[in-house]
């Protein structure tokens, strides 16, 4: 294996990740990040067997549980009577069953887990791209300070408004789905009369916009909502904004007694639109290359939206690490694209559909696919 100079936008959940498997195998990785610093900002993460076993290769498995909770089952109830329409076992069944068990976690403890162990030195923050190019000889990025910079390989990790997804396919715009989400985060003891608190539960209203999930939070400690409903436009120039508790109470208020009591429990709410694109054909295109949110953004209603970032961000270190030299990065990036392309857009079109193991099914699909031993396609000749 060659070293590369090896540049990614965005330290997100996949940037890091990425950045973390690539800097082991012996690259010179850079990771370029907006923000002037890490802030403890987003929503709430539900961490499913497959990202958890993805995380434990990269040896922070340790870190992430030191403040995640640890769901005892995934279950499903109609909105109005409480009736179980399935229950998966997670917890310890599910890390005998898949190797590793479910985690939630807050956006923020994860991401201090993946940067306690990338160089702090190799994260450039208030860095924004203005232009990217590439020609034979690498990658040139160009930001709004005035500062340029020369790469081999660049990763678009930068979300849902790539600048690189836009450097290689021309500026478009992700779409309003029509819904919106409620978070809010509420003491467990507040609710302590609500069953199934420890467990990951997911409220199916009565169309496909409507439901209420919620998990522990913090050792089990608190209780994190998120609630989602049709809403035909949306105006506000933050995708999220302070909501209105009355609002969020008065949305569900056919709900079942169990799910009513927890939104009674929440003092304030954000308000969040939800966006998606359609599946891309391609994700790469000479030496640059998309991941996580930049390459198939999806609702999160399979809960996989971080799960499928991680995983590209391991599959991809994977492919680059037997390549010799520069020249063959493109293939290397066209095998990650064949690995990955049909997994993720499948994903992200049962997300949209909002109808995953709502009167059970199978999870193993999800769940037991392992990013550090799915053959590549070397290794399959």
């Amino acid at each position: 294996m060659s070293s590369f100079k090896i540049g990614i936008l965005g330290a997100g959940i996949g940037g890091l990740t990425a950045a973390i498997a690539l800097h082991r195998a012996g690259h010179d990785v850079v990771v370029y990040e907006q923000s002037k610093q890490f802030l403890r900002v987003g929503a709430d993460i539900n961490l499913t067997p497959n990202a958890v076993r993805a995380l434990d290769g990269l040896g922070i498995g340790a870190a992430v549980r030191r403040t995640a909770a640890r769901p005892t089952h995934r279950i499903s109830r109609t909105w109005n009577t409480g009736e179980e329409t399935s229950r998966l076992e997670m917890g310890d069944t599910a890390e005998k069953k898949y190797g590793a068990p479910q985690l939630t976690i807050h956006r923020a403890d994860l991401l201090a887990a993946l940067a306690e162990v990338f160089p702090a030195e190799r994260v450039q923050f208030a860095k924004r791209a203005e232009a990217i190019t590439q020609d034979t000889q690498g990658v040139t990025l160009n930001f709004t300070d005035g500062s340029t910079d020369k790469v081999d390989l660049l990763i678009g990790g930068d979300g849902i408004h790539s600048a690189v997804r836009s450097a290689m396919f021309g500026k478009e715009s992700p779409r309003f789905t029509g819904v919106v989400a409620f978070r809010a985060v509420i003491p467990a003891d507040s609710v302590a009369q609500v069953p199934n608190l420890q467990a990951f539960t997911k409220w199916w209203g009565p169309n496909p916009e409507s439901q209420i999930v919620t998990f522990p939070l913090n050792c089990g400690k608190d209780i994190f909502i998120f609630a989602t409903t049709a809403q035909e436009t949306w105006h506000l120039e933050s995708w999220t904004t302070p909501g209105s508790v009355q609002e969020l109470r008065d949305s569900y208020a056919g709900f079942h007694p169990d799910a009513t009591a927890l939104l009674d429990a929440c003092d304030e709410v954000l308000k969040t639109a939800l966006y998606e694109r359609d599946p891309l054909p391609q994700w790469s295109k000479g030496r640059l290359t998309l991941l996580g949110d930049a390459s198939h953004p999806m609702m999160p209603f399979m809960a996989q939206g971080a799960g499928m970032a991680i995983e590209d961000a391991v599959v991809l270190a994977r492919c680059l690490e037997k390549v010799a030299t520069v020249d063959g990065i493109a293939d290397a990036l066209h095998t990650y694209e064949e690995l990955r392309l049909e997994r993720t857009s499948k994903i992200q079109i049962g997300s949209r559909g909002n109808n995953w193991l709502r009167e059970g099914g199978n999870a193993d699909w999800v769940y037991g696919y392992d990013a550090w031993s799915v053959p590549l396609e070397a290794e399959t000749v």
